[in-house]
């Protein structure tokens, strides 16, 4: 491990259930408390998703990310749904990342982190605890972990035994990913595994597949000069990430190991904390503060720059460098008047940060015949005045965030087949919000290249 990575206090003030006694947000209200706590017990007894090397992992190449050294790519579902945990949906999303990183190396010039919003994205935060149809008011749809979408009383009831389906379905999920990563799939010798069936004559797909020859030469070439082959081009390393926003689940899989200082949430690799939860004197905040994973915190317009200096003392209080990524989401209308204000309150802490956009979560609205969508060429103005934003601050803006798919979905409007409103109705599946689809990720890659390849210069 490197030198910067060592350390640290350990908390001596935390306990792995210490988060119950503050307020938590955002929480399924369970009507028979006893099934719940079987749930949590048996949870807990059950093998961890990941492990602790590979978090410390993430967290070197983090801190390679926050010195400037890789590029971060997080991406996928808003929410899993229990019934896509299939084949064609898990190598879809595979691929869509995996193209977007090949990309982004041969743009940018250097490693790519890649984490993906799956096997474990099964929570969601909402606006109110109930929704209302006409006479009927039942509790809100908080994601499959929770309870189910249809609007009935049954299906919207909290059940505990949710949580061992979602993890069962998080396993299966990481199984499919790091047999694929394994066995050769992500190899650079066979781009042409990534390719996605439905996507026919599409001009991106062309010059993705322009890029993907010019790396393939360029590794061939490498190979018959050197006489070797580098296992990097063969494999990649590829994590998992998701809002840790359900307690009782994030509790029964925070464990210690073996060889190992502290605690660390094995649910995945990468969990975030989103901003209805981020209160400095809140439950999530409180669960956060004795995990050693790296950790994700969404920065809305609404974060200030003293609670914004709050969390990172809070949740970095050693200034350990892989520690902390800052994901901001301002919508394009408000990311000029509220980001630089920010990057200069966290460089006045001194404490490493990784900062990430989210061009998405700002930028939603509904339309007037009643979805809920985003608009390409907002996305773009957000990811472009990021950019501008943190080189203008002295500061840099080392990755995205974003929510993708690689169906064949019309849920975003405008980009590559200039999606109108429309046709939103054609292929709008999404249980909660709209994503990019394949031709949408892969334009927004190409233009990250281009924006960063102007500001190097």
């Amino acid at each position: 491990m490197s030198e910067s990575l060592k350390s640290i206090t350990p908390p001596n003030d935390w306990a792995v259930d210490s988060w119950t006694r503050r307020e938590a947000l955002q929480q399924a209200k369970y009507d028979d408390p006893d099934q719940l706590a079987a749930a949590q017990a048996r949870l807990s007894r059950l093998p961890p998703l990941v492990t602790s090397w590979e978090i410390l992992s993430l967290k070197e190449q983090v801190a390679e990310a926050q010195a400037g050294k890789r590029f971060f790519l997080q991406g996928g579902d808003c929410a899993e749904v229990f019934d896509e945990c299939s084949p064609s949906i898990i190598t879809n999303r595979l691929k869509v990342l995996l193209q977007m990183s090949l990309v982004m190396v041969h743009g940018m010039e250097m490693p790519v982190v890649r984490v993906g919003r799956f096997a474990g994205q099964y929570a969601k935060p909402r606006s109110d605890d109930f929704e209302t149809r006409g006479e009927d008011r039942l509790p809100s749809y908080r994601g499959d972990i929770v309870n189910a979408p249809d609007f009935t009383a049954e299906s919207r009831r909290p059940d505990p035994e949710r949580m061992l389906q979602a993890y069962a379905r998080s396993a299966m999920s990481m199984n499919f990913v790091r047999a694929l990563v394994d066995g050769g799939f992500a190899d650079l010798h066979h781009p042409e595994y990534w390719d996605l069936g439905w996507v026919e004559h599409s001009p991106l797909a062309e010059q993705f597949h322009r890029i993907a020859d010019s790396i393939g030469h360029s590794v061939r070439f490498m190979e018959t000069v050197t006489g070797q082959t580098p296992g990097s081009v063969r494999r990649v390393d590829f994590f998992t990430s998701h809002e840790a926003l359900h307690l009782n689940y994030e509790q029964a899989l925070t464990r210690q190991v073996p060889r190992q200082w502290g605690w660390f949430n094995l649910s995945t690799h990468f969990p975030w904390i989103g901003m209805r939860t981020a209160a400095l004197e809140g439950a999530h905040v409180e669960m956060f503060r004795g995990i050693r994973n790296p950790i994700g915190i969404k920065v809305g317009p609404g974060m200030t720059a003293d609670w914004l200096k709050g969390l990172i003392r809070t949740l970095n209080p050693d200034d350990e460098a892989g520690r902390i990524v800052l994901i901001h989401r301002m919508g394009a209308g408000k990311v000029g008047d509220t980001l630089p204000g920010l990057i200069e309150a966290v460089k006045a802490t001194g404490s490493p940060v990784l900062w990430i956009a989210d061009p998405m979560h700002g930028n939603t609205e509904k339309t007037a015949s009643g979805y809920k969508t985003r608009r390409f060429d907002n996305i773009q103005a957000e990811l472009e005045q990021a950019f501008d934003i943190h080189a203008a601050s002295g500061s840099r803006l080392g990755g995205v965030h974003l929510e993708l798919t690689g169906e064949n979905v019309t849920e975003c409007i405008g980009g590559a087949r200039e999606l109108g409103e429309d046709d939103l109705k054609r292929a709008y599946k999404t249980t909660v919000d709209p994503r990019l689809n394949y031709e949408q990720a892969l334009e927004l890659s190409m233009l990250i290249v281009g924006k960063h390849r102007s500001l190097m210069g």
